[in-house]
């Protein structure tokens, strides 16, 4: 962990919800006046699209993009060590769309571009992806981050949110999902899950309809049809009384755990994340 180039991380697995923590992230540095040099999780997979398909094949049925063996966990721990100490480090990009490869042509979708050293200057480092707690053996990622959230959904909302996905934007039949499903769920136990005993704060999104069985679920449930349970690791210090009036019908279920409406999911995170990211920015400066 660094004063002077704080590393934060936004951890979740596939389809868990990350996007809203970013943006919610992205207004507090306009606020701010940060200049974040930004990383994606999905940089450090150890194989591109066409490769993984291939080891998935030669490696058998519990291989997962959830893994050790499938990500450079080591990569991505020296990144943020690195950072931490000069504030500088390198990054790639993976290319998920045509659109996105268009610059980087020849290179297509589903590719890695070379790694290349961020711009100088920068405030913070931040990243989100699947494994910004991760730890395997000597590859601790988390010890390197100064703050650490993560967004996770109870894990039937989550299989209801993949499903949609995948079935709606990729194509992939249910019996296919449910598979991939089946092959990342050892890997899920072991390094998925375990990030969320490391997180500073955790985002659960609980939903208030049945989904008991959330592999003939029609819809994914709405915000309005859920709650956020927000656990705090250190509850010291946190103005509960403020966040309680300033979000409707909000209230608290244990000491450490504020729970609020799902539609203020993003309005609570600006709140409770803006002060943390003021803080670290007034140590860097110091």
């Amino acid at each position: 962990m660094s004063s002077k180039h704080p590393v934060v991380a936004v951890t979740g697995s596939s389809g868990a919800g990350t996007t809203t923590v970013k943006d919610a992230f992205e207004h507090i540095f306009f606020r701010e006046n940060i200049n974040p040099a930004i990383i994606e999780g999905d940089s450090y997979h150890r194989y591109d699209r066409a490769s993984m398909k291939v080891a998935v094949e030669e490696k058998g049925d519990t291989f997962s993009h959830f893994g050790p063996e499938a990500n450079h966990f080591d990569v991505l721990s020296n990144t943020f060590k690195e950072y931490g100490e000069t504030g500088m480090c390198k990054r790639r990009y993976y290319l998920h769309s045509d659109e996105e490869a268009k610059p980087y042509a020849p290179l297509t979708a589903g590719q890695f571009t070379d790694w290349d050293n961020i711009p100088s200057g920068t405030d913070l480092l931040f990243y989100e992806g699947l494994h910004g707690g991760a730890k395997d053996g000597a590859d601790d990622v988390a010890q390197y981050v100064d703050l650490l959230v993560g967004v996770v959904p109870i894990v039937n909302l989550e299989w209801i949110q993949k499903i949609h996905r995948d079935n709606a934007q990729r194509g992939y039949s249910a019996e296919a999902i449910v598979d991939t499903i089946l092959r990342r769920m050892p890997d899920y136990v072991n390094y998925i899950t375990p990030q969320f005993s490391r997180t500073d704060i955790n985002f659960q999104r609980v939903p208030t309809v049945d989904t008991s069985n959330p592999f003939i679920a029609r819809d994914i449930p709405t915000p309005d049809e859920s709650f956020i349970v927000i656990r705090f690791k250190h509850p010291e210090g946190v103005d509960f009384p403020y966040l309680l009036n300033m979000i409707p019908d909000s209230f608290m279920s244990r000491r450490n755990n504020m729970v609020v409406p799902g539609s203020k999911m993003g309005f609570a995170m600006e709140l409770i994340l803006a002060p943390r990211i003021h803080e670290l920015m007034e140590k860097a400066k110091a």
